[in-house]
C-alpha cells in the first residue's frame, strides 16, 4: 500500500483530493491510500469524529440547479490525533510507504512576500516556528513541520517523497518548494537542504472546487438521506477540477482515470483560475458584506455587484491572459453561474478573509500587466477599492462576523484607516502592492474606484434605510 500524507484535514481536502483518490479505489485500484492529520491543534471536534468513523464521511454535493447527491468517502484509511511534538504525523512521513505529502494551510499560512522571499519581519509565527525547530522541537507552520518530517525521513532512509501544494497559491509548487529551502537555510542544516534538493519534487497544481464549512444542516440532510449519523458530514459543489504537473519522484495515483489532468505546464490553468475564479469571489465577499448580504450567492444575483465582477473579468483580466487555450470567456459564465448557486450557501465571511494575501496574489497582478500595457485599469481597481472600504467598516468595528487575516498587521491596518489620506495610505502598503506602492497611477485609479465604491455603498444605504 501506497500513502499520501496530507497535512491539513480541512473541507476542502476532504471534498477534493480525498475524493479522486476514493475514486481510484472504488474502480478496484486500491494501490493507495490517504492517512492525514494537523500540524496545528484545530478541528479538533472533526479530527475526532473522523477518528471515531475509521476515516469515512459523507460528502454532499450541490449542483447550481439544486440537485443533491451523497457519497461516502472510503480514501482516508488513517486518521493522525494532533500532538503537540507531531510525533505520529512525524512517523508517518518518515515511513517508505509514504510516498507523496501533500497540504492545505491557506495562502497566507506560506509567509511569503511580493518577491516571494520569507517576510520573517511581519510574521512573528514564523520566527517563534524558527527558533522551536532549532532547539529540536516540532515545527507547526508549514515548513517547520516539514523540516521535522524531512529530517526523520532521511534519517530512516525512507526514500524520495512528492511535496504537492494544493492551495490557490500561483505556482504553488515552486513557491512553496522555495519557501522550505529558505527556512532550511535560516536554520543552516546543508545536509537537509541537500537531501530535499535530490530526494523531493514539488509540481504546481490547480485546484477547484467550493467547499463551504459544514452547517449542523448538513449533518441533518445527510442523517435524512442516508440514516447514517455522520458527525463528518460536509458540502461542496458539483463542479471539481484538478490540474497538476506530472512531477512525482515517487510514484502516484492513476488520476487521469477519474479525471485529473496530467501536464507538463499548470500556468495557463492557475491564472485562468486565480485571476477569473478566485479574484471574482473576493470582489462578491467584500461588495455583498458592504450591501448587507450574508451570502455569496446574494451577492453574485444583485445586478450591481455581478456588473462589477463581469466588467472586471472582461475589460481588465481577460486580455492580459489571451492568448490562452481555455475558452476565458465560457469559463466567465461558468464561474459566475458556480457563485450564484444558492444551495452552497456559500458565506461572505468565509471568502472574504485573507485579503493581504489576496490582494497581492490574485489581484496587483492584473493591475501590473495593465500598467506594463500602459492601458487603463478601471475595472480592476474596483476590487481593491471594494476591500478598501471594507476595511474602514472593520475598523469602526461594523463589519457583522470575524474578519481573519493571516497576512495582516492589524495596527498597519487600522493606521491606513486613520490616515488622512487613506487611499494613498493604502496604496503605500508594500505588503499589498509590492513594488507598484505609492505608483501614481495606482493612486488615482484607486481614488476613483473608491468613489465609486462610495456612492454604490451610499446607495444601497438608501435603499435599505
Amino acid at each position: 500500500m501506497n500513502f499520501i500524507l496530507h497535512l491539513g484535514l480541512g473541507s476542502f481536502h476532504r471534498a477534493h483530493q480525498a475524493v479522486y483518490v476514493h475514486q481510484l479505489r472504488q474502480q478496484g485500484d486500491t494501490t493507495w491510500a490517504i492517512a492525514g492529520g494537523n500540524l496545528r491543534p484545530d478541528m479538533a471536534e472533526t479530527i475526532a469524529a473522523l477518528q471515531a468513523q475509521g476515516g469515512r464521511y459523507t460528502l454532499e454535493t450541490v449542483t447550481p440547479q439544486g440537485e443533491r447527491s451523497y457519497t461516502r468517502i472510503e480514501s482516508i484509511e488513517r486518521i493522525i490525533p494532533y500532538q503537540d511534538d507531531l510525533a505520529p504525523l512525524i512517523a508517518a512521513g518518515a515511513d517508505a510507504a509514504t510516498r507523496i505529502i501533500s497540504f492545505t494551510v491557506t495562502e497566507a499560512g506560506y509567509y511569503l512576500d511580493a518577491a516571494n522571499q520569507l517576510d520573517w519581519a511581519n510574521f512573528p509565527d514564523l520566527r517563534a516556528d524558527l527558533a522551536a525547530v532549532q532547539a529540536g522541537r516540532a515545527g507547526h507552520t508549514i515548513y517547520g513541520g516539514l523540516v521535522s518530517i524531512l529530517r526523520a525521513r532521511m534519517a530512516a532512509g525512507a526514500g524520495p517523497v512528492t511535496l504537492m501544494n494544493c492551495d490557490n497559491l500561483r505556482h504553488n509548487g515552486d513557491r512553496s518548494r522555495g519557501g522550505l529551502l529558505q527556512f532550511i537555510d535560516a536554520l543552516g542544516d546543508a545536509a537537509l537542504k541537500a537531501w530535499v534538493q535530490e530526494y523531493t519534487s514539488s509540481p504546481n497544481a490547480m485546484v477547484d472546487r467550493i467547499t463551504p464549512r459544514p452547517t449542523p444542516d448538513v449533518a441533518e440532510r445527510v442523517k435524512a438521506a442516508t440514516g447514517w449519523n455522520d458527525q463528518a458530514a460536509l458540502m461542496g459543489e458539483s463542479f471539481i477540477q484538478w490540474v497538476i504537473e506530472d512531477r512525482f519522484i515517487a510514484g502516484r495515483p492513476a488520476w487521469e482515470a477519474v479525471g485529473v489532468e496530467m501536464v507538463d505546464s499548470v500556468q495557463a490553468y492557475e491564472e485562468a483560475k486565480i485571476r477569473l475564479l478566485n479574484a471574482t469571489h473576493s470582489c462578491i465577499a467584500w461588495a455583498g458584506t458592504l450591501a448587507g448580504y450574508q451570502y455569496i450567492h446574494e451577492g453574485t444575483h444583485d445586478a450591481a455587484i455581478r456588473q462589477m465582477a463581469y466588467d472586471y473579468v472582461t475589460d481588465d483580466a481577460i486580455p492580459v491572459l489571451l492568448p490562452c487555450p481555455i475558452d476565458l470567456e465560457r469559463y466567465r459564465d461558468v464561474v459566475l453561474d458556480r457563485f450564484g448557486n444558492p444551495a452552497i450557501a456559500d458565506t461572505n465571511q468565509r471568502v472574504a478573509m485573507d485579503a493581504f494575501s489576496k490582494i497581492p496574489g490574485m489581484i496587483a497582478p492584473t493591475i501590473r500587466d495593465k500598467l506594463a500595457r500602459g492601458g487603463s485599469f478601471d475595472s480592476v481597481a474596483m476590487l481593491p477599492a471594494l476591500f478598501l472600504a471594507y476595511l474602514q467598516r472593520w475598523h469602526a468595528g461594523q463589519i457583522p462576523y470575524a474578519y481573519q487575516d493571516q497576512a495582516m498587521d492589524p495596527a498597519v491596518a487600522h493606521a491606513i484607516c486613520d490616515a488622512a489620506d487613506p487611499v494613498a495610505a493604502y496604496a503605500a502598503d508594500t505588503t499589498l502592492w509590492g513594488e507598484m506602492a505609492s505608483d501614481p497611477r495606482l493612486i488615482a485609479a484607486l481614488r476613483q474606484a473608491f468613489a465609486r465604491v462610495q456612492a454604490f455603498v451610499a446607495e444601497r444605504a438608501k435603499s435599505t434605510g
